[in-house]
């Protein structure tokens, strides 16, 4: 069996954009997971993925009010063909990130995190792979907005990829 991930973070609606672009929602119905990483913002933004995702996971940030906070948990954690997955927003400064994560999430074979919208994919000393899919509407310093998409077969993630969001501001 294969499924498909979407690793989404950061997407700051209505603030920074007024919405996904297609390409964002074209890799929400694909996927057979989504996986946001907190900073929604907007209620709205989990109502939609919630409706249009096949299975949705979420966590919320530090950008995320009282509304989201009562729907989603700080942390999440989710098994999926036997890898076990974590998520949190933050996870603090990119220096020392490997052997905190390794400390903080020991039972975990993949971390998805945001914050940053600077995407990261590393692998710990301790054999965590750490995720940030960066944010597919805000680059900050990038030079694009992304989102992450990867396979999980057989017991192993795979194919981790970064991609464009195309979106266009406004």
């Amino acid at each position: 069996m294969t499924t498909r991930l979407l690793l989404l973070a950061d997407t700051h609606l209505p603030k920074r954009a007024k919405d996904l672009s297609d390409r964002v929602w074209r890799a929400v119905d694909e996927a057979d997971v989504v996986l946001h990483a907190g900073d929604w913002v907007d209620v709205a933004t989990l109502d939609a993925l919630e409706a249009r995702a096949e299975r949705l996971v979420g966590v919320w940030g530090n950008n995320d009010g009282e509304a989201l906070r009562a729907r989603l948990p700080e942390v999440a954690r989710v098994e999926i063909e036997d890898v076990r997955i974590a998520m949190i927003h933050e996870t603090g400064a990119a220096q020392g990130r490997e052997r905190r994560m390794d400390a903080q999430f020991p039972d975990t074979d993949v971390l998805v995190f945001g914050h940053s919208h600077v995407p990261w994919d590393t692998t710990t000393p301790g054999g965590v792979r750490l995720l940030n899919p960066g944010s597919p509407t805000d680059r900050r310093r990038q030079p694009r907005c992304t989102f992450m998409t990867a396979l999980v077969e057989d017991g192993r993630l795979m194919d981790v990829e970064l991609h464009d969001a195309e979106h266009r501001p406004g």
